[in-house]
Order: structure tokens, then sequence, then C-alpha cells
């Protein structure tokens, strides 16, 4: 059973207490452990995150103008990483999402880094996709 995701400033302050970057690997998978389970009518070929060896799905759904991410992965580490990214956006609107440096977020973490090339594509892809589908959410509104 899942439980709940921890916030930023949690993540952050986990990060800091670490001493190698094994830790932190573990840390990051069991993130992604916690997210929430993407419903299987998500799981199409328009929520697919090019860019990344593994499959990824990411898809926004928009309530009372905050946006929601749902994500998964076939890869503990990558669904882990997506844990990230929905950690950096909670509670945002597609406004603030695509405002927000969320980059700055994981340059933070150190994470690119300690990132092989292939997921550290992976990740802006995710990241480009979060923006380019909440571009499209604010556009709505």
């Amino acid at each position: 059973m899942s439980s709940a995701l921890p916030p930023l400033s949690e993540v952050e302050e986990a990060f800091s207490f670490f001493d190698d970057w094994e830790d932190r690997y573990r840390y990051i998978m069991d993130l992604g452990e916690k997210l929430p389970a993407m419903a299987d009518a998500d799981r199409i070929e328009a929520n697919l995150v090019y860019g990344c060896q593994s499959a990824v799905w990411v898809v926004l759904h928009e309530s009372g103008g905050e946006v929601q991410i749902d994500a998964d992965s076939d890869s503990q580490l990558v669904k882990g990483l997506a844990a990230l990214v929905v950690i950096a956006l909670k509670g945002q609107s597609a406004a603030e999402i695509v405002a927000m440096d969320i980059a700055a977020v994981f340059d933070r973490l150190r994470l690119h880094e300690h990132l092989s090339p292939t997921r550290s594509n992976g990740l802006a892809g995710m990241i480009q996709q979060v923006r380019s589908k909440a571009v499209v959410l604010e556009g709505n509104n």
C-alpha cells in the first residue's frame, strides 16, 4: 500500500542527511513506490515521455485551479524521479507550473551530477512534458 508523498522541503532535508548517493538513490526509489497508482486509461501513447529509455507516462488533471500530476514508469529509479516531479509541483496551478523553474529544484538536489546522461535526458523530458501539458491547461482557462 502506498503512503502519501512528502512535501518538497522534507525531500530536500532528507537529501541533506544522506552521506552517499546510494542512499539518495534508495530514497528516490522509495518515493516512487509512494506514487499513487496511475489509471490504466492514462497509460496511452499521448502520455508517454519521449527521450527516456524507460517507459514513463505523465498526465495532468486540473480541478479547482490546481493541477494534479499522475506519473508512472517501468523503472524503479525513473518512477522515483517522476515522484520528485510530482512533489515539486504539488498544489500548483497550470500558470504556476509554466512559470516555475522546475530544473532549479533538481539543481538544488544535485541530481544531474549523479544521473547518467540518459536518466538526465529522461528527467528533462518529463519536465518538458509537464510544462507543455500545463501550457495547454492554462490556455483552456
